[in-house]
């Protein structure tokens, strides 16, 4: 009946499926949500659009997937900018010479350098073997102990001392009062939210949500050529090698009688004391002028088996097991395996896009 069912209606399948669609292949696109889009949806209200699984900002530089989604969506101006909360003390992100000159009152940008400079002698780190050490070595001990250290250990549950190297080895740190987060060319917000695109993905495809594949892979086994399938690799496999690790997320949406509670769409709240690990004021996406606001707070949380997998945990236990589902995957020879949860890998939106592309094109 179908040349392919997609498992998965976020980015990845959705793009497979218009790609796919495009080429003259009947796709059906299976979606366990009650509504299509993956962690991208975002649901209306008081004329605000609300990132319900979280903040999601376009960023690329990949010129190619830039044209892609500016031929479904009209992209606005936002700039990522977020401001980091500590106890009440407010500084710039990414670090720059705004953040320098709040925590040590210098103006120029040698004065910057010499200062972290000074904190990395003292530290005496000369081979980073945690994310502790790799931090301090980058940007000295006080921007660490503010900025990264309890909001890092909020967000992984664990020490700093516990957590490899290599998940702050590119922490961007400048030395011009840029408050751009992101280096991306391209940068936006899709006019209207995230919806608007997935939409015009799938139009005219054929797309059942509220089902669960992996329960009801029976009712599906024969109705395709092939299968693209988006969802935890462990899961398909039934998790016969072990369970890969998550860290989940936990989300509180307040309304508030204002116009502008927190005065910028993200900050982050980086001592341990507070619960949450940022606040998201979504009508700032947009630049909305509604005479109320949501802003969501954010609670890392432990994650458990069924619930919505947000961070893969790349430590060398949790690799070394991919790499056993990975191996299975490629004895699956009519399922195409794609995207965050199946790979078991944090990917920016662009390079999901981008795979799903690259994917497609191979099918052709």
């Amino acid at each position: 009946m179908y040349d392919y069912v997609i498992v998965g209606s976020g980015l990845f399948g959705s793009v497979f499926a218009h790609e796919m669609k495009k080429a003259g292949k009947r796709c059906l696109v299976l979606e366990r949500r009650d509504h299509v889009g993956g962690n991208v949806y975002c649901e209306e209200k008081d004329g605000i659009h609300i990132h319900r699984y979280g903040a999601h900002i376009f960023h690329t530089s990949n010129k190619k997937v830039w044209d892609y989604v500016n031929q479904f969506v009209e992209f606005n101006h936002f700039i990522n900018a977020p401001v980091a909360n500590y106890k009440g003390e407010l500084y710039n992100l990414p670090f720059n010479m705004n953040t320098f000159a709040k925590m040590w009152g210098i103006v120029t940008p040698e004065q910057a350098a010499a200062k972290i400079e000074g904190q990395r002698r003292a530290a005496g780190i000369t081979e980073p073997k945690n994310l502790e050490e790799q931090a301090i070595s980058l940007i000295g001990t006080d921007i660490y102990e503010k900025l990264i250290k309890g909001y890092t250990e909020k967000q992984w549950g664990r020490s700093c001392t516990e957590l490899p190297a290599f998940i702050i080895r590119r922490l961007p740190v400048r030395y011009t009062f840029d408050n751009n987060y992101f280096d991306d060319e391209y940068q936006g917000i899709p006019k209207g939210g995230y919806n608007v695109l997935i939409d015009a993905l799938l139009e005219g495809i054929e797309v059942r949500t509220g089902v669960d594949y992996n329960r009801e892979r029976a009712s599906y086994l024969d109705i395709a050529r092939k299968v693209v399938y988006t969802g935890p690799i462990d899961e398909y496999f039934g998790y016969r090698l072990g369970h890969l690790e998550y860290r989940g997320l936990r989300f509180e949406t307040q309304r508030y009688n204002e116009v502008n509670h927190q005065g910028v769409a993200v900050m982050n709240y980086t001592d341990r004391e507070t619960p949450y690990t940022r606040s998201i004021e979504h009508k700032h996406f947009e630049f909305g002028r509604q005479p109320v606001t949501y802003v969501t707070k954010e609670y890392p949380a432990e994650w458990k088996v069924g619930e919505e997998a947000y961070y893969p945990v790349n430590d060398e236990k949790n690799q070394a097991l991919y790499k056993k589902y990975k191996s299975l995957a490629r004895n699956e020879y009519n399922v195409v395996f794609g995207g965050r949860l199946a790979e078991y890998k944090y990917y920016d939106m662009d390079d999901v896009i981008d795979g799903a592309l690259v994917a497609a094109e191979r099918e052709r």
